[in-house]
């Protein structure tokens, strides 16, 4: 979609085929890795606790976001991502932290979709229950849900009920920051990464942005408005506090003018 496979914050194919070395985000939910995070921030920039706090949160979550909101918007196919499923390291010094998916991952799509159609006709049918039907396709587990609305609840739960909500959490334990400073870093990503994308959607880029931030309850951190060609921009409700650094930083978009 942005026209490389090479994303700093993704590890390349987005799926991870040897796990050695990577830990589950689990660990950063349940705060065991969390301060090797935040420590990484620090030396990074070297701002405030909870500065650099919020500057790792904006860009873990901006990466973890990207495959489920480009996944729903570009092809209506969402990836499950629960805590368990992706999976980070700290190895690579250029971004802060790398993330990628296990290839068992649930990818959660609509009944009209062709790995919907043709899993069955594998006879790959591993399960079924009261929501819809569940295969496996090249090791990965499909769930076929009912209609849009259950796609987009799949999306809410995994991303921001059992993954992005207990880690913002988890950072509360570590530093004391509020969290719709941490939420609106969450909006702002995702609707920076749907516009970036905006030229190889199928839709309105700005009908997916509203419909994903009003399925999160994110829709009033960030606002669309017009940028200097008329194209459609993000303004930010909340910092991110990169104007706090030593070196201070304003974001496009920032809602703090220098």
């Amino acid at each position: 979609m942005f026209g490389t496979d090479d994303l700093p914050g993704l590890v390349p194919g987005l799926l991870v085929t040897d796990e050695y070395g990577w830990s589950t985000a689990a660990s950063l939910v349940d705060g065991s890795r969390l301060p090797e995070l935040l420590a990484a921030a620090a030396r990074r920039w070297g701002g405030t606790p909870h500065a650099c706090a919020a500057l790792a949160w904006k860009s873990y979550s901006y990466w973890a976001a990207l495959p489920a909101v480009l996944g729903w918007a570009s092809a209506r196919r969402v990836p499950l991502l629960d805590p368990a499923d992706v999976l980070i390291h700290f190895a690579d010094p250029r971004p802060l932290v790398t993330l990628g998916l296990r290839r068992s991952t649930t990818v959660a799509v609509l009944p009209g979709d062709p790995l919907a159609l043709t899993a069955p006709a594998l006879g790959r049918t591993t399960a079924a229950d009261g929501t819809g039907r569940r295969m496996v396709v090249d090791g990965a587990e499909v769930r076929v849900v009912a209609d849009e609305a259950e796609l987009l609840g799949l999306l809410r739960a995994s991303l921001l009920d059992a993954h992005l909500g207990p880690m913002v959490e988890a950072i509360q334990a570590e530093v004391r920051i509020g969290a719709r400073t941490l939420l609106g870093s969450v909006a702002s990503g995702i609707a920076h990464g749907v516009l970036r994308a905006a030229d190889v959607l199928p839709g309105s880029a700005v009908e997916a942005v509203d419909v994903l931030l009003d399925t999160l309850d994110l829709g009033d951190l960030v606002e669309l408005v017009p940028g200097r060609s008329g194209e459609p921009t993000v303004q930010r409700k909340t910092c991110c506090l990169a104007f706090t650094l030593p070196k201070p930083k304003y974001c496009q978009g920032c809602c703090v003018r220098p």
